[in-house]
C-alpha cells in the first residue's frame, strides 16, 4: 500500500518550518505503511561542501573508528544510525571509494551538495522523532511510509533511493518490468545497493538525466519504457516532481498557494498545512508531469 507525502516550498521565509511540516504530514500517512519510513531534505548548501549520507553500521565500536579516521578531512554530523559527511566536492570520489574499501559495512544512503537522506524500519512517527525531521530546515523534502509486500522489512529496503546527486525517488506502486530495466542499466554502468522496483526507477531517471534530459523529460521517458503501476515523487537539487501511470489508480492528492506545493497519498496529510482552506487543491492528472524547480 505505502504512503507518500511532498512538499516544496516557494516562499524561502518558510524554511524553518519545513521538517516541521514534512513530519506532520508523514505521521499522518502512518497506517499506510508502519513498518519503515524515510525522508529527504534539501536544505542549506553547507558553504559549498558536499554531503554524503552514510547507514553507519550496527556494531557502534566501527562508529568511532570512522569518525578517528576522517580526522580533518570532513566534518561529521550523527543522527541516530545515520552521519552526514561534509566535505570539499572535490574530496567526495576520493573518500567513497576509500569508504568501500576501509568500512565497507557504512551504505552510501546518498549524497549532493543540499539533499540529505535518513530511512529506518519503524512507524513514520517513530522515525520521524528518531532522526529530528522536525527541527530540519529546507527548502523542499520528500517522505515515504512502506508496507513491505514483495520484501523484507529491512532498513534497506526503506524509501527513499538515491542513485544520483542531490536526486532521490519515493515510489507508490509496482513495476512489473524492473528486472530488464535494472539489467539495461546495470549494462549503462549504473549499480544498485537492493531488489526494490523502486530503486530501478531512481536510476533509471539518473540515466536519463545523465544522457542529458532534465527532470521533466526523463519522467516522460519513463512513460514508455517503465511498466506497471505507480505514483513517483522525484526530488533534485533545485526541483521537485510528480508523475502518475497512465491508469493511474493509485491514490494521489496535490495542494499548490502562493507558499508552497504539496503532495500527498491522501488528503488528510495536506489538511494538516497552514493555509489549505485557501490552496487550490487537486488529482494529478494521469500520465502528466507536475514539476516546480527553484531555478525556473
Amino acid at each position: 500500500m505505502c504512503g507518500i507525502v511532498g512538499l516544496f516550498l516557494k516562499n524561502e521565509a518558510w524554511a524553518p518550518d519545513l521538517g516541521g511540516l514534512l513530519a506532520e504530514m508523514l505521521g499522518v500517512m502512518s497506517d499506510r505503511g508502519p513498518d519503515s519510513a524515510g525522508f529527504a531534505i534539501y536544505s542549506d548548501d553547507a558553504a559549498g561542501l558536499s554531503k554524503v549520507t552514510l547507514r553507519l553500521p550496527e556494531v557502534e565500536g566501527d562508529v568511532p573508528g570512522l569518525l578517528e579516521q576522517l580526522g580533518d578531512r570532513a566534518g561529521v554530523v550523527v543522527r541516530d544510525t545515520h552521519a552526514v559527511v561534509l566535505l570539499p566536492p572535490e574530496e567526495e570520489p576520493a573518500f567513497v571509494a576509500w569508504l568501500g574499501q576501509a568500512f565497507p559495512q557504512i551504505a552510501v544512503v546518498g549524497r549532493g551538495r543540499r539533499m540529505e537522506i535518513y530511512k529506518e524500519v519503524g512507524s513514520p512517527r517513530s522515525v520521524a522523532r528518531r532522526f529530528g525531521l522536525a527541527d530540519m530546515a529546507g527548502t523542499h523534502g520528500i517522505g515515504h511510509t512502506r508496507m513491505a509486500t514483495e520484501s523484507s522489512v529491512t532498513t534497506r529496503g526503506a524509501h527513499p533511493f538515491s542513485t544520483g546527486a542531490d536526486q532521490c525517488l519515493v515510489h507508490n506502486g509496482s513495476l512489473s518490468n524492473h528486472n530488464a530495466v535494472r539489467r539495461r542499466l546495470q549494462y549503462e554502468g549504473l549499480s544498485f545497493e537492493t531488489e526494490n522496483d523502486s530503486e530501478v526507477a531512481a536510476g533509471y531517471l539518473t540515466w536519463r538525466m545523465r544522457e542529458g534530459e532534465n527532470l521533466e523529460g526523463a519522467l516522460r521517458a519513463s512513460l514508455g519504457d517503465l511498466d506497471g503501476f505507480y505514483t513517483f515523487v522525484v526530488g533534485t537539487e533545485t526541483g521537485f516532481a510528480v508523475l502518475r501511470d497512465p491508469i493511474a489508480c493509485k491514490p494521489a492528492v496535490m495542494a499548490e498557494t502562493d507558499d508552497y506545493v504539496a503532495f500527498g497519498s491522501e488528503y488528510r496529510a495536506l489538511a494538516v498545512l497552514p493555509g489549505i482552506d485557501e490552496a487550490r487543491v487537486f488529482e494529478p492528472e494521469p500520465a502528466t508531469v507536475y514539476a516546480w524547480d527553484r531555478g525556473a
